[in-house]
């Protein structure tokens, strides 16, 4: 190689470097300045989540319960906030549960229900627990932000009008009382019909105000735990554990029970299932996505809440109305549903 052919060469890798130099220090000077957006974004989520949607007051006692799964500015940020609303904040960091509705430690639980406000931005969802439901029980208001990110505490469905989702909710939770039968179909396939028969539905708006009040956050569902159903569901959103779907999962069900599980993720989701029991099998949950603001992201604590999605879930459902204690809940999210009640449609329009 010659002298002018090197000199070339040197030439073209100073000015490769140099670009990179320079990208990298553009890339660092947008992740510098981004942090510093999200953390007074987080400020303002935390404080839509603590006056907003728990309407704390002075002197309250606020639980915040995480995990070292998450991240820990979340719950820091909560905490903050609740000493500068004169609150009398508590915080407490447990190892991640294992699966999605496995109880938290005793020592968690029990304060828990002396609390007056729980919140509880945690890798695994503590929902559908007894010790939620004990707590609520107990006159608590709690707030569960299963799989809760940085990214979700300063955008999305957090940022959602939380009054006016508590409106929508209302007005479609009268239209479904009392329905005895709810028929769900989709281009994909999905083909299922639920008996509702008595069944008694629920509005997770975020709005906790009252003793013993509950709500996921980001919220924004009405949902119920069927009295059975008979049918296929594909899931072709995304699924509890298993994040968005590149393939969509078809399951059988079959008297209120998933009787057979196909698709490329089928053996990953089983032997999710298989962990705790036949339990796991049962058909827990419908639910309406009312949420506006909330995008599909490959976290069901949001994805279930986009309007006009709906959701299905197999697992326990003992703590909004069922009667299965299965120490697991996993929520898989449809999109473009068509649903009949009582044999009229009913446009999901938010």
């Amino acid at each position: 190689m010659g002298r002018k052919a090197i000199t070339g060469l040197i030439a073209i890798v100073a000015i490769v470097a140099v670009v990179i130099l320079l990208k990298y220090s553009k890339i660092r000077l947008y992740r510098q300045s981004h942090w510093k957006e999200s953390i007074m974004s987080l400020k303002d989520s935390a404080g839509i989540v603590l006056e907003t949607c728990m309407a704390v007051k002075p002197g309250e006692s606020v639980l915040i319960i995480t995990d070292t799964a998450t991240h820990p500015s979340i719950a820091l940020t909560l905490y903050e906030k609740a000493v500068e609303l004169d609150c009398d904040p508590i915080l407490m960091t447990m190892e991640p549960r294992e699966v999605h509705g496995q109880e938290p430690p005793g020592a968690v639980a029990d304060a828990m229900s002396a609390a007056d406000v729980v919140l509880a931005p945690t890798s695994k969802s503590i929902t559908h627990t007894q010790a939620r439901l004990n707590a609520n029980q107990a006159g608590v208001r709690t707030a569960t932000m299963p799989g809760i990110t940085l990214d979700m505490m300063e955008s999305g469905g957090i940022t959602a009008d939380y009054l006016g989702i508590r409106d929508t909710a209302f007005d479609l939770k009268s239209r479904l009382d009392r329905v005895k039968e709810i028929k769900l179909v989709t281009e994909q396939g999905t083909d299922i019909v639920f008996d509702m028969e008595g069944c008694d539905w629920k509005a997770d708006h975020g709005i906790c105000h009252e003793a013993g009040s509950s709500s996921n956050l980001p919220a924004g569902e009405v949902f119920v735990a069927p009295k059975g159903g008979n049918g296929i569901f594909v899931v072709d959103g995304s699924m509890s554990g298993l994040g968005i779907l590149d393939s969509p999962l078809t399951i059988k069900v079959e008297d209120g029970q998933a009787t057979e599980i196909t698709g490329k993720d089928a053996e990953q989701f089983i032997n999710m299932l298989d962990s705790v029991g036949p339990l796991a099998r049962n058909l827990a949950e419908l639910g309406i996505g009312i949420n506006p603001a909330a995008r599909l992201i490959g976290n069901v604590l949001e994805d279930e809440k986009v309007a006009g999605t709906v959701h299905i879930a197999l697992g326990d459902n003992s703590t909004f109305g069922g009667n299965v204690v299965a120490g697991i809940h996993l929520d898989g999210i449809i999109t473009g549903p068509r649903l009949f009640v009582d044999g009229e449609e009913l446009v999901l329009s938010f």
